[in-house]
């Protein structure tokens, strides 16, 4: 309901220069919700959140506060307070004074300044530190203090910009506790913005996952977690197996050279789609009738809670296993998975699709290179084209230099038998590949594709 919306945000797009940071974003935040802006460096989240708390302007949308529009609101004049990875504490004022500023600043009245700022040391767990100076204090010590200084002020909205992440891990899972429990004791509204995908699935009510300044999913942990919408949030939150597959027809998916019973439908009759299944979900057993498919264990190691096994199947794939048993390396084992753990997703392209332009019958122009093609009987130079190419028909070359056109892998995803890999382009453009190759995120590379595989059509015949 509209009713209980904080914050609307609606048609939100943010550029720097040339760059767009935010595309089009559309977000409703409830009041007392424990909401979570979650992605890679640089999807946006942070922008978002100072988009909020007036830090930026958006070029196009509103943020509304209950309804009312606040783009004319200057940031000390919105009910929120935001706590910055860097706490930002005075150095030269004690812990009592360092949470007292802002009330001191606005005229609050002594009496009242002290039992707040007690009420607030209580909650963060730091009555005895009201005289230490800051720079005495440990790491945690000063997250504590900072979010006192943020909540002292009491807040209709409480702004978190990756506030743990300079905290070490027991350190960080001991405030993420703490977190919670404060939002369940004062009953405000929390943004919260990090890159964990733990910490996001442990603190929120909801969850954004960003990427490339668009939001890919908002739902609560469960959803993001068990039903991802596309490839890049199940790769993003937790381990998966995201590997291709055909459905056959509804309730009834092939992958990995094998059918299966799934409990999904609607995605048509032989059509390619991709699917998750979580390590978790696959399952040893000694029993041959209720096996689907064999496998040879590759690697076993023990994470402390289970063990994190990779299998070869006996159709040449390999998947990722979980299990709280242990099997040798070596061995022959059998498995299944259940229709329930089986997440078909639909597929966001089958090949890449390009428009470009005829230079000549011999070349065409796309993403800013030009590329040799096969002869093009009845085009000319300056016909508009659409140029299709297949995953697996790009070629990536060691140095930038060698390709028509130059690159760096952006993303990668491993599909159980090859790698699907974005290319992001000099001029920000995406080229999306198959390949057995093996390369890490941030390499850079030559990109060319041979003549004869690019298919090139008219464009208003495409």
């Amino acid at each position: 309901m509209a009713g209980d919306h904080i914050i609307d945000l609606r048609h939100v797009s943010k550029r720097f220069g040339d760059k767009a940071v935010l595309e089009d974003i559309n977000l409703y935040i409830r009041k007392g919700e424990f909401v979570t802006l979650l992605g890679p460096s640089g999807c946006g989240k942070t922008t978002t959140l100072r988009l909020i708390a007036g830090f930026l302007a958006p070029e196009e949308g509103e943020i509304l506060l209950d309804g009312k529009d606040i783009s004319g609101i200057p940031p000390h004049k919105r009910p929120f307070n935001t706590v910055f990875q860097r706490y930002a504490l005075f150095p030269h004022l004690d812990v009592y004074d360092n949470i007292a500023f802002g009330l001191k600043l606005q005229k609050v009245p002594t009496d009242e300044i002290d039992r707040r700022v007690r009420k607030v040391l209580k909650m963060v767990s730091m009555t005895d530190y009201e005289e230490r100076d800051v720079d005495s204090l440990s790491g945690g010590q000063q997250q504590r203090v900072a979010i006192a200084r943020a909540l002292v002020n009491q807040p209709r909205i409480l702004l978190l910009d990756e506030p743990l992440a300079a905290l070490d891990l027991k350190m960080r899972k001991d405030m993420q506790i703490e977190l919670k429990e404060m939002h369940r004791e004062l009953g405000i509204t929390f943004i919260y913005v990090t890159h964990d995908q733990e910490e996001a699935l442990t603190l929120s009510d909801t969850i954004v996952v960003m990427d490339e300044g668009k939001i890919q999913q908002i739902g609560t942990p469960t959803d993001i977690y068990n039903e991802p919408v596309n490839s890049f949030v199940a790769d993003f939150i937790g381990e998966s197996n995201i590997l291709n597959a055909t459905m056959i027809r509804d309730r009834r998916v092939a992958f990995i050279g094998h059918e299966f019973d799934c409990v999904d439908e609607g995605f048509g009759e032989n059509n390619p789609v991709d699917v998750v299944v979580r390590p978790e979900d696959i399952y040893f057993t000694r029993d041959e009738a209720r096996a689907q498919f064999r496998a040879t264990v590759r690697s076993c190691v023990f994470k402390g809670v289970h063990y994190e096994m990779y299998v070869d199947t006996d159709t040449g794939f390999e998947l990722m296993i979980q299990n709280y048993d242990a099997y040798p390396v070596g061995s022959e084992v059998l498995l299944y998975i259940d229709p329930d753990d089986i997440q078909v997703m639909r597929k966001e392209r089958t090949c890449n699709t390009f428009e470009g332009e005829m230079v000549d019958e011999t070349h065409v122009k796309l993403l800013g290179g030009s590329f040799e093609c096969l002869p093009q009987p009845g085009l000319t130079a300056g016909d508009a084209v659409t140029v299709q190419v297949d995953f697996d028909k790009v070629d990536l070359l060691d140095h930038q230099e060698e390709g028509v056109l130059a690159g760096e892998v952006h993303f990668l995803l491993y599909k159980g038998d090859h790698y699907h890999l974005t290319i992001l382009t000099e001029d920000g453009d995406h080229i999306w590949v198959d390949t057995d190759d093996i390369w890490d995120k941030g390499d850079l590379v030559g990109v060319d594709i041979a003549p004869a595989d690019l298919k090139i059509c008219k464009r208003n015949e495409a």
